[in-house]
């Protein structure tokens, strides 16, 4: 039995899917905290469990006779998050998991400039410390980040942001499928993965360049200093936590925390994954 947390989500749900191309449905659970929205998946023969990771009991519920379980990390940040994800590990470790499987992120570290990877430093040495096998999944910089920072550029033709440096921009997608490949068996990592990344790291004066070849509208790239935009983005009604996290993406980009591009993800998908043109590409086909 393999189990999925958050499999309603942008990335569990895509890995849900693309896992069960690759072993039978019965041998799939997923842990999730409104069940409703999981029920095409329970049609299809997915295994649906309540699981709230503000309640350990619900997770040793959900996670009961799994083999292995993918804890796909929270939507939260600081100890927050790091709590939430020890409620979890302490339940896989109650119910006799054999491996845990976390989405990381490539960067995690202890003293990185980005709140998020500094959490997942902390939650893979929660997983250390269990003693059990672990597998922590490095995944590249969600592309759609990038899109989302793109959004008001993308009608203005400016992209006005903090500086920056280059990023590994990488899709759900891809990182969905190399994650069902190893869950199916077809790959093993022992502790982290190597960096899980896109073909190529773009700063978004690259991405600009980018933008005008795909649309045939010209763009520009504008610094705004770190304080300027903090204040836009409170302006716009964005909480003080929030912004500040959006800068610590900026200020870790400049220190070259997101810069690894590695092959590991074109060889266990089978393909040179996604290029951020061709993401932006969709993205903004509408």
């Amino acid at each position: 039995m393999i189990i999925v947390t958050g499999a309603t989500g942008k990335l569990g749900r895509r890995i849900v899917e693309r896992l069960v191309h690759r072993v039978p449905a019965d041998r799939v659970g997923v842990s999730v905290r409104d069940p409703r929205k999981a029920q095409d998946l329970a049609d299809r023969g997915v295994r649906v469990r309540q699981g709230n990771f503000d309640d350990p009991a619900s997770l040793a519920h959900s996670f009961e006779g799994a083999e292995q379980l993918l804890l796909v990390s929270l939507d939260r940040t600081g100890q927050e998050c790091v709590s939430g994800h020890r409620a979890a590990i302490d339940a896989a470790v109650q119910v006799g998991v054999d491996r845990i499987l976390y989405t990381s992120q490539m960067g995690a570290a202890r003293d990185a400039r980005f709140q998020a990877c500094r959490d997942h430093a902390q939650t893979e040495d929660l997983l250390r410390a269990t003693g059990l096998p672990w597998t922590a999944l490095r995944n590249g910089f969600y592309a759609s980040s990038a899109l989302q920072f793109l959004e008001s550029a993308r009608h203005t033709g400016d992209i006005a942001l903090p500086a920056d440096g280059p990023v590994a921009w990488t899709g759900h997608d891809d990182l969905a499928e190399a994650t069902a490949v190893i869950l199916a068996g077809e790959a093993r990592f022992e502790g982290p993965t190597p960096p899980l990344t896109g073909p190529a790291a773009l700063d978004f004066a690259t991405i600009a360049e980018i933008a005008s070849q795909t649309t045939g509208r010209p763009f520009t790239r504008t610094v705004v200093p770190d304080g300027a935009f903090r204040e836009q983005v409170l302006a716009h009604g964005t909480p003080a936590p929030i912004a500040d996290l959006m800068l610590s993406i900026f200020a870790a980009a400049r220190n070259g925390e997101f810069t690894a591009v590695d092959s590991t993800l074109a060889q266990l998908i089978g393909r040179e994954p996604a290029t951020f043109r061709t993401q932006l590409e969709r993205a903004w086909a509408n």
